[in-house]
């Protein structure tokens, strides 16, 4: 019986309309409209949130390693099992993970609020470890529940081997990706970490440090009256670079993905072309 649930299931989403526990919804795809120029990217796709489709598609489907894209998936996970915000952790050698830049040691005690927005503004692995960490699941656990919420969210093709981003075999497409984006930033404290463009805290044991968001479009957009509402980047030697966006003008909105662009400064001027191009028009 379970069985025969499961292959109805993936028949209806396989018709284009995703559905979760969630009450979230994208109805079946319409044909998306035909776009008059191209992006440098291994994989791209532009979903208009107000109509409810994707308007632009490049290779869209297909599978790419996603890097820290990852930690939207993480967070969401998280903040259904957040031990409280004020409760305080210490880093220990099981949470040290390779990548990128370091901002916490063995022996630092932070709080839970804090690795949630190094995970998210610094795109900090050790962080991103330490935050699975307190909610007392083993990694193992916590991938399981990434998964799990995967399938709910309609993701079929999105797969979680670690909670960080390291490892090549975190998949998803381009499509999936701006579903998954267009959820994660409907939470109000994602968004407001992917937001915050510089974020300072203070270990308990009283080192001050800062993080700058790896997200450099909230710095630099050339976009006149667009706003940006959030975005993470990703990057590993199996993904390259990439890039998903919320952005707004007026009453639009749009999800933006870019996978396997080959510099980190290629996944924002191939989004800033993406919105340009889109929304960029007065």
């Amino acid at each position: 019986m379970i069985k025969l649930v499961s292959i109805i299931l993936l028949s209806f989403f396989s018709l284009g309309n995703y559905t979760s526990s969630d009450s979230f919804v994208i109805q079946k795809q319409a044909s998306p409209v035909k776009a008059t120029f191209e992006v440098q990217a291994t994989t791209a796709a532009v979903f208009d949130i107000n109509k409810n489709q994707f308007i632009f598609q490049q290779s869209e489907n297909e599978i790419s390693s996603i890097a820290s894209i990852t930690k939207l998936m993480t967070a969401l996970v998280f903040l259904e099992n957040n031990p409280g915000w004020q409760e305080v952790y210490e880093i220990t050698r099981q949470d040290r993970r390779e990548g990128g830049r370091i901002y916490l040691y063995l022996g630092d005690k932070v709080l839970v609020k804090d690795l949630f927005y190094l995970s998210l503004v610094g795109s900090a692995n050790t962080a991103t470890a330490a935050l699975v960490s307190s909610t007392g699941m083993s990694e193992q656990e916590f991938v399981q529940k990434m998964n799990r919420k995967a399938f709910d969210l309609g993701l079929f093709r999105t797969k979680f081997e670690d909670p960080v981003g390291l490892s090549i075999n975190n998949v998803s497409t381009a499509k999936e990706v701006a579903i998954l984006t267009n959820y994660a930033l409907m939470n109000e404290e994602i968004q407001k970490a992917v937001l915050t463009k510089q974020y300072n805290f203070t270990t308990k044991q009283g080192k001050v440090r800062t993080i700058d968001n790896t997200d450099a479009l909230l710095e630099n957009f050339n976009v006149s009256n667009v706003d940006i509402l959030g975005g993470k980047t990703g990057y590993n030697e199996k993904a390259n670079y990439c890039f998903t966006g919320k952005f707004q003008k007026g009453n639009q909105q749009i999800i933006s993905v870019v996978l396997g662009t080959q510099s980190k400064y290629d996944r924002f001027n191939e989004t800033d072309k993406i919105v340009n191009n889109i929304l960029g028009n007065d």
